[in-house]
């Protein structure tokens, strides 16, 4: 089985992670949160997104955030944007980074955006054109490209439709994102190794929501296809408003931990990222999907001893 050396992971705790709590969190506790990921070493950080405050009331301060955090040049600083005004939103306040999200479901998206697939990815070609005056890079993201809520199975077909529609309007970085937590490892691996091999010239990145478990296990998958940028969220945080019981992004610090275990490079700083994702999980005060902040590093469990001082005794 192939694995890749190094891996990117994307921390997307302060947008796709905060914009479902229910509870205020303060500009400054996000800016923290912020400051503190760059500082863990992740090498893109997704900070919010520029959409309309009443349609996620938790985002309204991303204008802010991204005036006030503490950036460093080899750190991407990227937001979700959904039209033209997050475009002029983003670049007056010195993001060079955005994304532009279509579902691969025809129901999520008439759910989230009001508009059929193409409908949506058209009015796209705009906002690729405003972005590139203000020197600005576009990615894609694909959502519910593994399965639908509503619809259930998403083809292969209809995302190679989505991923070509893309690339047409100039866009060469694009997500596949498991909205609901349905994709399974057999089939992200062979969707993964059909698409890099039709596609060789997108930066493919891959999206997984921890609904069932599986989320781990996807990675695996697509790393044997030979994928090598994922999302994750601080502390599991996370979950679809528009997907019936979709909960949590994959953990971070799960993330990190297990590539760690394994020998490939992530450049975060463990246990860096542990303290985050400790600090996020008290901040809002529930439970999250977070298997290392409850059981702590497999390193932890056993300390080196003198042979003679081990206990034979045991049971297991």
């Amino acid at each position: 089985m192939f694995f890749p050396g190094k891996i990117t992971i994307c921390e997307v705790g302060p947008r796709d992670g905060f914009q479902n709590e229910k509870g205020v969190i303060s500009l400054e506790d996000k800016i923290f949160c912020i400051n503190q990921a760059t500082e863990s070493g992740y090498q893109v950080i997704e900070i919010g997104s520029f959409v309309h405050p009443k349609a996620v009331p938790q985002m309204s301060d991303t204008d802010e955030i991204a005036k006030h955090i503490k950036r460093k040049d080899d750190v991407q600083y990227r937001a979700l944007v959904t039209n033209l005004r997050g475009i002029e939103r983003a670049a007056s306040c010195g993001v060079n980074k955005v994304k532009l999200t279509v579902s691969a479901s025809e129901s999520h998206n008439m759910t989230n955006f009001n508009k059929k697939p193409y409908e949506t990815i058209n009015d796209f070609q705009a906002c690729v054109e405003l972005a590139d005056k203000y020197n600005m890079s576009v990615s894609g993201a694909i959502s519910t490209a593994f399965g639908c809520p509503f619809e259930g199975p998403i083809s292969l077909d209809r995302i190679a439709e989505l991923v070509e529609s893309f690339m047409r309007i100039g866009i060469h970085e694009i997500s596949l994102s498991d909205t609901t937590g349905v994709a399974n490892p057999k089939q992200v691996y062979e969707r993964s190794q059909i698409l890099t091999n039709r596609y060789s010239n997108i930066k493919w990145f891959l999206h997984f929501h921890n609904t069932r478990g599986m989320a781990l296990a996807n990675v695996v998958a697509g790393m044997s296809a030979g994928i090598t940028h994922y999302d994750a969220a601080f502390a599991g945080l996370g979950g679809c408003p528009y997907a019936p019981g979709a909960s949590g992004n994959l953990s971070s610090e799960d993330l990190v931990h297990m590539l760690h275990e394994m020998g490939i490079e992530t450049g975060v700083n463990l246990d860096q990222a542990i303290k985050l994702g400790a600090y996020v999980k008290k901040m809002v005060n529930h439970d999250t999907d977070s298997y290392i902040l409850v059981a702590g590093k497999v390193s932890d469990l056993v300390k080196e001893k003198p042979i003679g001082q081990i206990n034979n005794n045991s049971s297991s």
